[in-house]
């Protein structure tokens, strides 16, 4: 019985290969940008969310926020792990910063008319002055500030940690709770802090930088340093803290930032 002959396939020639591969490469990447650009509009017309604590963004994306900051919280943030730190020569000598809202106030603003306020259960408020402040134990820290914007620069600040600020104060129980707010005295920027990272041991109520007061434009005579965080939760000129057990409002988070602006 005769074999039918079979036809032999045909060897692509060089040119022939590579136009295949650049057809598959093309098409690849066609599909691929196709996927991108209905994501980004599908993003895009999705919903913004309700405003409340946090505002501004689509609800996808502050889903995909809030799912960041689980994250973090469970699984990579550690109390025990401290930002890297810098000899003081490497501190600018002229620290940056990039906004006045809550301080617009300064050339009115006299730092010796300033307490702080705290307000605890039932209403009570402390209130504890400057000078209490600079007589309990002093920390420095020289480290790498970080701006939401892209921006960085290795700076030297000094002053009470806010552990043992709540130590020193009995406030252990308030320290217990899930948040911390804070508020410049004209109450335009504000701040929530999620406890552990209040508590981090690099957190600092700071009263010096450079081995000098606070000066106006930093936010005399008291402001937050806070390493884990970005600049946006440093606050300046602190004039009230309060505990909670849910999230304090917060000024950027309510324009569509993420809340927990970690690092």
């Amino acid at each position: 019985m005769k074999t039918p002959n079979k036809k032999i396939k045909k060897e692509l020639t060089i040119e022939q290969k590579i136009n295949r591969r650049n057809f598959i490469s093309f098409s690849a990447f066609t599909v691929f940008a196709v996927g991108v650009f209905e994501g980004w509009r599908w993003l895009y017309k999705s919903p913004t969310e309700t405003a409340g604590i946090t505002g501004e963004a689509h609800r996808p994306l502050r889903k995909a926020l809030n799912k960041t900051e689980i994250f973090f919280r469970r699984l990579v943030f550690n109390e025990n792990h401290l930002v890297k730190t810098y000899p003081k020569e490497m501190a600018a000598k002229r620290v940056r910063y990039n906004s006045d809202i809550g301080i617009e106030a300064k050339k009115k603003f006299d730092p010796a008319t300033w307490k702080l306020h705290v307000i605890k259960k039932g209403g009570e408020i402390l209130q504890v002055s400057i000078d209490e402040l600079k007589a309990l134990p002093k920390t420095e820290i020289v480290y790498d500030f970080k701006c939401v914007e892209g921006w960085d620069q290795i700076q030297h600040w000094a002053g009470v940690k806010f552990s043992d600020f709540v130590k020193h104060y009995q406030l252990d129980d308030y320290a217990k709770m899930e948040y911390v707010g804070m508020e410049t005295p004209d109450k335009a920027y504000y701040v929530g802090i999620d406890m552990p990272s209040a508590m981090h041991p690099q957190t600092l109520l700071a009263y010096e930088v450079n081995d000098k007061p606070v000066p106006l434009d930093h936010g005399a005579p008291l402001r937050l340093i806070i390493p884990v965080k970005y600049g946006i939760k440093n606050l300046k000129r602190i004039g009230t803290i309060t505990f909670s057990n849910t999230r304090p409002r917060d000024y950027w988070a309510e324009e569509g930032y993420d809340y927990y602006s970690g690092l």
